[in-house]
């Protein structure tokens, strides 16, 4: 029997705090909107939130680019706010979990103003500065030939001192130096100041990134630039650095720690997560999120899902960290468009359906279950008309990349509007009055969801029926089945392009999850020892089992094995 623990026990409940609920009427999210809703949350039956960003921030990048880990943004409110939800959370049971980014500061960040300032600044070093290259022709270029993830090269020059610093993201990014042990030590003191104000733990913003391979050599091209990944992701040193900031900081207190994990594999994961590695806790697989992308160097125009090998994934991550490290479980969040519009179908006849079926086959798998901000309520992707429309600095990129590789204006835009991050950053649908009940204000920083006055969260709360009552019962009954947290999972009907079928077992317990991934009904005979079994949770309220079923579009259940 696995060691029990609150994080593998618990649910989590992400909040996107620019797009949550707006407070003083500007129309931006806030941290006083956030406590206004810890009872909802409550009523919802999730144990742990995690905020994104909070921290004072120049928002390139949407509070990834931190400018003091230890202020708040002025938009989102100050240190006194923060504390009054840190202690009304707490006061309700519920966990807080924060967003840590030290693979790269702001720009603006006195580290890196000091950085910048002269070769022999004390911090200079906090930074990775390499000197250029000339080309054939006698130009000055980048050290190497890596291109940053929201495009461009990854090197930016400095006028001022004659030299480039790194920055895998946007220029005003720039990458922290893990190698120095100043760098290293200053991240730990600031983690172990938010520990004894009262956190609960981290989640880490690409954590997989910050040791990076030291002779910094040319990357297989992937377009116009060179892929970074194999230098600069689970790079030489990772473990170390892990294992000595479990040691220094994690260690002292009662924490759950997450690690983004952008190019692990399941391997890696093992070395992550394993209990006697004293690293972390879990980490975010991708391999999962990223079926489909098969074009190099493009995110944006993705094959449609293919369900085998979707499920493949998902068991090599269910076996391959079975007793020796811990998953985490997730569809989307402020990095992915909205689930239903992904992985589901988001048209009106099977939205519902199909959003409590995705639900039912994540929250059953082993693991810890991450629930995004109107997730519980099957927010959809926006229908996005133009380019205007867009906040991310990826999407934005992202659109120019597409028509440089030969895409109309029209296919540009259609491909950006399925994949962008902005779906998920639209605010979040409370009522379906003014603004979604977000703001009192007139506007919103980003666009609402043209859908919010028949999504919302104050239609689904009188509605039995709807999918936020069924996050209630996947909730309740996961809190109350062991075998749910703990159970051996074995993937059935591997190669059946249209049900996803699976098994949990623990003990004297067995339990069968079906779902059918498609428009169409679908046959599934069903097991033997399940024929007489009892259906514990249902998404279309079915009642009666028959040895060949007939599922209906979208339709998904789990039935528990009868006692011998």
């Amino acid at each position: 029997m696995e060691e029990r623990k609150w994080w593998k026990e618990g649910i989590v409940y992400q909040i996107y705090p620019r797009s949550f609920m707006d407070s003083d009427g500007d129309g931006i999210g806030d941290l006083n909107g956030i406590t206004s809703k810890l009872d909802y949350l409550k009523y919802l039956g999730i144990d742990i939130i995690w905020l994104c960003p909070i921290y004072k921030s120049p928002n390139y990048d949407n509070g990834y680019d931190i400018s003091d880990y230890q202020a708040i943004m002025d938009e989102f409110g100050n240190m006194n706010d923060f504390n009054h939800l840190l202690k009304e959370a707490h006061a309700r049971k519920l966990r807080i979990i924060m967003d840590l980014v030290v693979n790269h500061t702001s720009s603006e960040h006195e580290w890196f103003i000091e950085s910048k300032s002269s070769k022999d600044n004390d911090k200079r070093d906090f930074y990775i500065w390499r000197d250029g290259k000339e080309d054939a022709d006698g130009n000055r270029v980048p050290p190497n030939n890596w291109g940053s993830e929201f495009g461009g090269p990854a090197w930016q020059y400095d006028q001022q001192t004659g030299q480039y610093y790194l920055h895998l993201f946007t220029p005003q990014q720039p990458d922290l130096n893990w190698e120095n042990r100043q760098v290293r030590n200053a991240v730990y003191k600031m983690m172990t100041w938010w520990g004894n104000k009262g956190i609960d733990g981290f989640r880490m913003d690409v954590i997989t990134m910050i040791s990076k391979k030291q002779s910094l050599p040319d990357g297989e091209p992937k377009g116009k630039y060179g892929d970074f990944y194999p230098y600069s992701v689970n790079g030489p040193r990772i473990h170390e650095f892990l294992k000595e900031m479990n040691g220094k900081v994690i260690s002292k207190f009662d924490w759950m720690t997450v690690g983004e994990g952008p190019g692990a594999s399941v391997f890696d994961a093992q070395r992550y997560t394993g209990s006697d590695r004293h690293e972390l806790n879990m980490i975010f697989g991708f391999d999962h999120v990223n079926i489909g992308k098969d074009k190099p160097g493009n995110d944006y125009d993705l094959e449609p899902l293919d369900l085998v090998e979707w499920k493949k994934i998902w068991e090599k991550w269910q076996i391959g960290l079975e007793g020796t490290g811990w998953n985490s479980l997730y569809l989307q969040n402020h990095d992915q468009p909205r689930s239903v519009s992904r992985f589901g179908n988001d048209d009106p006849k099977y939205w519902q359906a199909s959003a409590k079926m995705l639900a039912l086959v994540l929250h059953m798998m082993k693991g810890t279950p991450y629930i995004y901000q109107g997730e519980e309520i099957g927010m959809t992707n926006r229908r996005w008309k133009d380019m205007n429309q867009f906040r991310d600095v990826a999407a934005l990129n992202g659109y120019t990349y597409l028509q440089q590789a030969g895409y109309s204006e029209t296919e540009a835009l259609a491909l950006v509007a399925k994949m962008s991050r902005d779906n998920a950053r639209t605010p979040m649908q409370w009522t379906d009055g003014k603004q979604a009940g977000f703001t009192t204000g007139d506007k919103t920083w980003i666009g609402i969801n043209e859908n919010w006055e028949k999504i919302n969260v104050k239609q689904q709360l009188s509605d039995p029926s709807s999918i936020l009552q069924f996050y209630r019962l996947l909730i309740n009954f996961r809190h109350n089945s062991r075998l749910v947290c703990y159970g051996k999972f074995t993937l059935l009907e591997k190669e059946d392009r249209n049900l996803f079928v699976y098994t949990r077992e623990l003990e004297e317990e067995k339990m069968l999850v079906i779902a059918n991934f498609t428009n169409q009904k679908q046959p599934y005979g069903l097991p033997d020892e399940f024929v007489d079994g009892r259906i514990m949770i249902s998404n279309m309220d079915r009642i009666k089992l028959d040895k060949e079923l007939e599922l209906s579009p979208y339709e998904a259940m789990a039935i528990m094995k009868a006692k011998n």
